[in-house]
């Protein structure tokens, strides 16, 4: 934030204020951020109101006061000689833009504060405005995207474990299954031969508790797979407003700027029933890979359009990428199959799998020929029972 002031006007104690001061003090006043005006010896000069709700102290209390009354001790202490050594060196290390100080409130509160110092030189000498903005609120917010981003990375990982878990025990149920039948055969096999081939009782022992091991490890895939087809999300009606806006901003987080995400959110969605932490974990994905799809476009641009529908809700998101290509769609929501440089491949096979566990799903338009690829995800409204063949694409 650039401030230049040229003159701050001054009249003699209890004079009114001129035109141009009373314009001035309206403007102050009418002010979103905090602004102080102090002089050389740190004496408050203007006061208003938006810096009067932050410390909780009124303009008239703070007039003529040293500034360092609402700084805490550890700023208090140092600030006269640091104004100081900057007025008898020169050297500009309190003007500046945005750097983080904390403030003290009159309740002994101490709070973080952007602070932008800005010089005038006035008939009356030099004085210093600052540009105060509360951090608080964004602070907070900070501190609910990490929370978030936490618990998404979390949910990631045990749906990452679910997915594997199945993945493993549909594959070793095949091979575990031939084996039983290969060492029944071998027993049917040595029975027939009966007295003329005799087998020793050893040699039976170990045949016999290895298809009893081979039953035990086939049990033990098969209630894996129970386990993980019957854990059921912690649904309760949700707002997808909120929810998508903060998946949309927990994407954006430490992602690389130029991208456009457009939103077109119909008002009055109606709530769905959903395990809310598992719907922000397929937005952040789907808009993650829309991301991923026009980093090397012209113009990078992501839509993300959520409506209702007669059976329940629909989002979805399109970019202006190429495309997916015709080889990949068959193995695109299957576990382990990625075409990117990182990554297992499991994204979009646990964000259909949440879909389809919420009677929903998630289908997609490939593209290609001039249009990005649109992924759509179908909620069902939670008083109905819906088909989930019957989603609606962009």
């Amino acid at each position: 934030m650039n401030l230049e002031v040229k003159d701050i006007p001054t009249n003699p104690p209890n004079a009114p204020p001129s035109v141009s001061e009373a314009r001035l003090l309206s403007v102050l006043d009418t002010a979103v951020d905090g602004i102080i005006v102090i002089d050389e010896q740190a004496r408050v000069l203007v006061f208003n109101k938006a810096c009067e709700r932050l410390f909780g102290v009124s303009a008239a209390e703070m007039l003529g006061r040293n500034v360092k009354s609402i700084m805490p001790p550890e700023y208090a202490e140092e600030h006269d000689a640091y104004l100081g050594n900057y007025i008898r060196t020169g050297v500009r290390k309190i003007i500046g833009i945005g750097r983080e100080v904390r403030g003290l409130h009159r309740d002994g509160t101490v709070f973080p504060l952007e602070l932008s110092v800005g010089e005038a030189m006035t008939p009356d000498g030099r004085q210093f405005i600052g540009i105060i903005r509360d951090l608080r609120p964004r602070k907070e917010a900070e501190q609910r995207l990490s929370q978030l981003q936490g618990e998404l990375l979390h949910l990631a990982r045990v749906s990452a474990m679910d997915e594997m878990g199945a993945a493993l025990a549909h594959e070793l149920n095949q091979p575990l299954t031939a084996l039983m039948l290969y060492l029944q055969a071998v027993t049917r096999t040595v029975n027939k031969q009966g007295a003329s081939a005799p087998l020793s009782d050893q040699v039976g022992g170990i045949l016999d508790k290895a298809v009893r091991e081979a039953e035990r490890a086939g049990n033990i895939i098969q209630r894996m797979r129970h386990f993980i087809e019957k854990r059921d999300p912690q649904r309760r009606l949700v707002d997808l407003l909120p929810l998508i806006e903060d998946a949309v901003e927990l994407t954006l987080l430490g992602s690389k700027r130029g991208f456009r995400v457009v939103r077109e959110i119909y008002p009055d969605l109606p709530k769905v029933m959903v395990d809310a932490v598992q719907i922000q974990q397929i937005v952040v994905n789907l808009v993650r890979n829309a991301l991923e799809a026009v980093k090397d476009q012209e113009g990078p641009e992501v839509h993300l359009i959520a409506r209702p529908v007669s059976d329940g809700v629909v989002v979805a998101v399109q970019d202006n990428g190429p495309g997916i290509s015709k080889e990949a769609i068959p193995s695109l929501f299957r576990a382990f199959s990625t075409s990117k440089r990182r990554g297992l491949g499991l994204g979009l096979a646990i964000s259909r799998t949440i879909a389809q566990n919420h009677g929903g799903d998630l289908t997609v338009d490939p593209g290609g020929n001039g249009r990005g690829a649109c992924f759509t995800l179908h909620l069902p409204l939670p008083t109905e029972t819906t088909d989930s063949s019957e989603t609606e694409h962009c």
